[in-house]
């Protein structure tokens, strides 16, 4: 942009002082520059005079518009778009506090959502309505849980561009979440549907899918166990580490993720039967030279692929998982509608602490909010106790009623005056109670 020397105009609106100057933007139907005016609150008019308001303006102008041969000077003009600003400005300050794994998939969410759609687009061009409107389109297409991740990152996008001074005003602040989002899935099976899935599988697969249902794991758990974190003996398993997209970490999902977990006496046999059987296979591989020990180590997978390493979720949902749940025609089977399933099941085997303590959440508005589902079976059987209830208390008030009635009639029986009262008894009766006719 140019050189300016322009210094706005102050005026008084309502109990504000506003400052207005104009500067040159891209107009994005014409891709023309275009001049428009910016408005600047510059604070109540109690505080401050119109003096002190103008010299407020000049120092606006200045810091948006910069000074000639200034080192510091911001170009906010239609050269700074949204695109520039989250690649330059927003995603190098919070790729700090994001951990790796997370940074991809956020910068991910963040291209395909904002920077594809609205990248081009000038940040002076954007208001409320605008960025509404890309939210509701998104709503329509895009799951819950990722319209509201978006609405979040937008906030933050234009919270820093106000802060970076790029803006004067937030248009993003008091973004809404659309009315008709997507339902979010709350898929769950019965206990026959799991037994069944677990009938159909292989001795590997069925011990690897039985502990991850028994102990609701997650897939990065569950496939990171080593033989040193099994005791036999003690029937547990040491949650240490977990895999996510082909790396080894040696942190969880929560503070909780990472324990020693139990596993049941007969499941632990069965785990303890796949080492023998895992021993087997390393002794006749390594007899055909394809490994170099001929026994375990106890650094090897629980699970392992066929190089040695841990096991692919993807692969292992689509290859298994996906494969069972079309030959049995369930609605769907994967490793997240397996834990939610026992979070919701589990609701009959124990208390809601119990059943945190199984997820290992943090807090148990996770696990009630997100993860438990309502069991019909059960509701019906709540239905039928409350009115049961209702019906019992109906019969023994109705019997109380009868019993009140034909001890109410006695009593009125009794109650029947020895004498007719006359006129001249009732001005004896309200002078004192010497003349009061002999009732019971």
């Amino acid at each position: 942009m140019g050189t300016t020397y322009q210094r706005g105009y102050v005026t008084p609106r309502g109990k504000q002082w506003y400052g207005y100057y104009r500067k040159t933007v891209n107009d994005p139907a014409t891709n023309e520059p275009k001049s428009v005016r910016v408005p600047v609150n510059l604070g109540p008019k109690s505080k401050s005079t119109k003096t002190e308001a103008r010299q407020t303006l000049e120092r606006e102008i200045t810091k948006q518009l910069g000074q000639p041969g200034s080192p510091t000077h911001i170009i906010n003009d239609g050269s700074v778009n949204l695109a520039w600003f989250v690649n330059n400005r927003f995603i190098p300050l919070k790729e700090a506090v994001w951990k790796e794994e997370t940074a991809k998939t956020k910068k991910i969410l963040i291209q395909l959502d904002i920077v594809e759609p609205l990248g081009e687009v000038p940040l002076a061009n954007f208001d409320k309505f605008s960025l509404q409107l890309h939210l509701n389109k998104l709503a329509i297409t895009r799951s819950k849980d990722r319209v509201l991740q978006i609405r979040a990152y937008v906030r933050d996008i234009f919270a820093e561009a106000v802060d970076q001074d790029f803006l004067v005003k937030d248009p993003a602040r008091k973004l809404k979440v659309p009315g008709q989002l997507r339902a979010t899935d709350t898929t769950t099976l019965s206990w026959d549907e799991l037994r069944l899935a677990l009938s159909k599988l292989n001795f590997r697969d069925r011990i690897l899918l039985e502990l991850d249902m028994t102990n609701a794991l997650r897939p990065s758990e569950l496939f990171a166990f080593r033989w040193k974190r099994f005791d036999h003996r003690a029937s547990t398993l040491t949650v240490a580490e977990t895999v996510y997209k082909g790396k080894i970490r040696n942190w969880g999902k929560t503070k909780k993720s990472l324990t020693v977990i139990h596993i049941p006496r007969q499941l632990a046999s069965d785990v303890q039967a796949w080492r023998r059987e895992c021993e087997e296979n390393a002794r006749e591989a390594f007899s055909k030279g394809k490994r170099k020990s001929a026994s375990l180590s106890p650094d090897d997978f629980i699970f392992q692929n066929e190089d040695g390493g841990f096991l692919d979720t993807d692969n292992y949902r689509k290859r298994v998982l996906h494969k069972i749940a079309r030959e049995l025609e369930l609605p769907k089977l994967t490793f997240q509608v397996i834990r939610r399933t026992i979070a919701t099941l589990a609701q009959k085997k124990g208390t809601i602490k119990d059943v945190q303590g199984v997820m290992r959440h943090s807090r148990t508005a996770t696990t009630t909010d997100v993860y438990m589902q309502e069991i019909p079976a059960s509701v019906q059987s709540t239905i039928n106790s409350i009115n049961s209830e209702l019906r019992k208390s109906d019969a023994t008030s109705r019997k109380k009623s009868r019993q009140s009635a034909s001890t109410g009639a006695v009593a009125r029986s009794r109650r029947t005056p020895s004498a007719r009262v006359t006129q001249n008894d009732t001005k004896s009766w309200r002078g004192g109670s010497a003349h009061l006719p002999a009732y019971a």
